[in-house]
C-alpha cells in the first residue's frame, strides 16, 4: 500500500459540481487500485459507483456485517451492489466483542472503525490493493467523529474530502447518475442510538433495529429510536410529528415499539437530530469546565 493523502480542496477555491466530480475521478485514478468501505448509504454508494466507473476491476466495495448494522441495511447494500453490477464483498467484523467498544465511551466509534480498518488493511496487503478509502465528505469534518482518527491511524483515504465534495454535492451527483439511494436518509451505526456510558450489547442493537423497522413500516423515512433501557425515545422530523395526532398511526407505532421489547414509548418533540446523543457531550463538557473554575 502507498500513502501520502492529497490535501483537501482549499475552502477559498470555488469549484463547480462538475469540477469536483472531475477532481474526484483524478484522485481515484491516482490511487491505482482501491478498496471502498461500503455501507450502502449515499456517500459510500456514490464513491463506490465512481470508483468502479474509474478503476473497473481495480476497485472493490467491502461491507462489514456485524450487529452494529441492521439486517435491513445489509440487505439493501447487497441488493444495490448486485443491481449496479459492482465488485462487492461482505466480511464479518467483531467490534461487539471488543470491551472498549462495548463500554460505549466517547471513543466508541474509534474502536469500531479500528476493527473495520484492521480487516480492510489486512485484505489490501494480502491481495495487493493499493489504497483503502471511506465515504467521509467535507461536511463530516465539523462533527464529533472519533472514527476519523482511526482512518488517519490506518492511512485510510477520504477522496471526497480531498475533492471538496459536500453532502449536498454527493446527493446531486448521485441523482445525475440515477443512483437510487441519492435521497436516502442519513444512517449511522445502531450503537449511536445508545447513550454514552450504557453498555452496547447484541440484544440492545437487535431491539433498536426491530423498533426502527417498525417505524419504517408505519411510513416514516427519517427516524431514530434512541435506546434508554425500557424506554424508546423516538425522533422523527418535526413536520412528521403532526401525523401522530392520528390515533391509528399512534397506536400502530406503540404496538410495533413494544413488540421490539420496549415497555415505554416517548416522542422527542424537538424532532429528528442526526447525532443527538452528542448533545450530552456538550452538557458534560460545560459542567466540567464550570467545576474546574474555567
Amino acid at each position: 500500500m502507498t500513502s501520502t493523502p492529497a490535501r483537501p480542496v482549499s475552502p477559498t477555491i470555488e469549484l463547480t459540481l462538475a469540477e469536483k466530480r472531475a477532481r474526484l475521478t483524478d484522485i481515484l485514478r491516482g490511487y491505482g487500485s482501491l478498496i471502498v468501505a461500503y455501507s450502502g448509504g449515499v456517500d459510500s454508494a456514490f464513491l463506490t459507483a465512481v470508483a468502479q466507473e474509474t478503476l473497473g476491476n481495480k476497485s472493490i466495495a467491502i461491507t462489514a456485517h456485524s450487529p452494529s448494522l441492521s439486517e435491513d441495511e445489509l440487505i439493501d447494500a447487497v441488493d444495490l451492489a448486485k443491481k449496479q453490477l459492482w465488485n462487492h464483498r461482505v466480511i464479518i467484523t467483531d467490534e461487539i466483542n471488543d470491551p472498549r467498544y462495548a463500554a460505549n465511551d466517547l471513543q466508541r466509534c474509534f474502536f469500531c472503525k479500528t476493527e473495520l480498518y484492521t480487516h480492510l488493511i489486512d485484505i489490501a496487503r494480502s491481495e495487493g490493493w493499493d489504497q483503502v478509502a471511506n465515504g467521509t465528505n467535507a461536511d463530516d469534518l465539523g462533527d464529533f467523529r472519533p472514527g476519523l482518527e482511526a482512518a488517519r491511524d490506518f492511512t485510510v483515504r477520504s477522496p471526497m474530502v480531498e475533492a471538496g465534495l459536500t453532502k449536498a454535492d454527493i446527493r446531486a451527483l448521485s441523482k445525475e447518475m440515477d443512483l437510487p439511494v441519492w435521497d436516502k436518509p442519513a444512517q449511522a451505526c445502531l450503537a449511536s442510538r445508545i447513550p454514552y456510558g450504557t453498555m452496547v450489547t447484541v440484544e440492545a442493537l437487535t431491539q433498536i433495529a426491530k423498533a426502527e423497522r417498525g417505524l419504517r413500516q408505519a411510513g416514516f423515512r427519517q427516524l431514530r429510536v434512541r435506546h434508554h433501557g425500557e424506554v424508546a425515545r423516538i425522533e422523527v422530523p418535526v413536520e412528521d410529528l403532526a401525523s401522530l395526532i392520528d390515533e391509528e398511526t399512534r397506536n400502530t407505532i406503540v404496538k410495533k415499539i413494544r413488540e421490539a421489547g420496549y415497555l415505554y414509548v416517548t416522542m422527542d418533540l424537538a424532532g429528528f437530530r442526526s447525532g443527538s446523543m452528542n448533545e450530552a457531550i456538550g452538557v458534560s463538557a460545560a459542567q466540567a469546565k464550570k467545576s474546574d473554575g474555567l
